[in-house]
């Protein structure tokens, strides 16, 4: 029974998010914050538990990506929103994960099944998206941002976003024109 503690989480998880965003776009930031970091300290309890009692699951593979996706194009649709983050930085960030998905799920139609891993610009990438909500939530909560470092962190976004999209572009393509021969029927 404890072998599900892992995806329960995640489920858990997922049920955050709606709460979350109707604080944020309330301007409840105290509470957003809040569930921001509640997601994120779940986030790694239940990979912890997944991986050190090998309660790995297909449907955690699936809702653990999913879940924190959710909750960040949550969090930066929200604060675009609110203004508090620039919108070419908002759209920047949902552009390069609807790349990716699309180029995800072309390479599976035309190519068939892949391992999905995430690169390490893509993991600098979410550690500095996590950053800049975390510090721009926790300054409209407790009232003034940091004056620089929310311009560095957006510059950061930014340049790993760029970064880690190009990445996958670069990567996938290659594999793609690679298994150019092995096109499913």
């Amino acid at each position: 029974m404890l072998r599900f503690l892992p995806n329960t989480i995640t489920g858990l998880r997922i049920l955050f998010i709606p709460p979350f965003l109707w604080f944020l776009l309330q301007e409840g930031y105290g509470p957003a914050f809040v569930l921001f970091v509640l997601a994120g300290a779940s986030d790694g309890v239940d990979g912890f538990l997944a991986r050190r009692y090998g309660w790995r699951s297909r449907l955690g593979a699936i809702l653990d990506p999913l879940a924190d996706k959710l909750m960040m194009l949550c969090a930066y649709l929200g604060l675009g929103w609110l203004g508090a983050l620039p919108w070419w930085l908002v759209a920047l960030v949902l552009l390069r994960d609807a790349v990716i998905v699309a180029g995800a799920l072309a390479y599976h139609r035309l190519f068939g099944a892949y391992e999905m891993e995430p690169l390490p610009a893509s993991k600098l990438n979410t550690v500095c998206q996590i950053a800049l909500v975390t510090v721009v939530l926790l300054g409209l909560w407790r009232g003034g941002l940091a004056e620089g470092l929310v311009p560095l962190l957006i510059a950061l976004v930014a340049l790993t976003t760029l970064a880690s999209g190009t990445a996958y572009v670069w990567i996938w393509s290659r594999r793609a024109r690679a298994g150019k021969g092995s096109r499913r029927t």
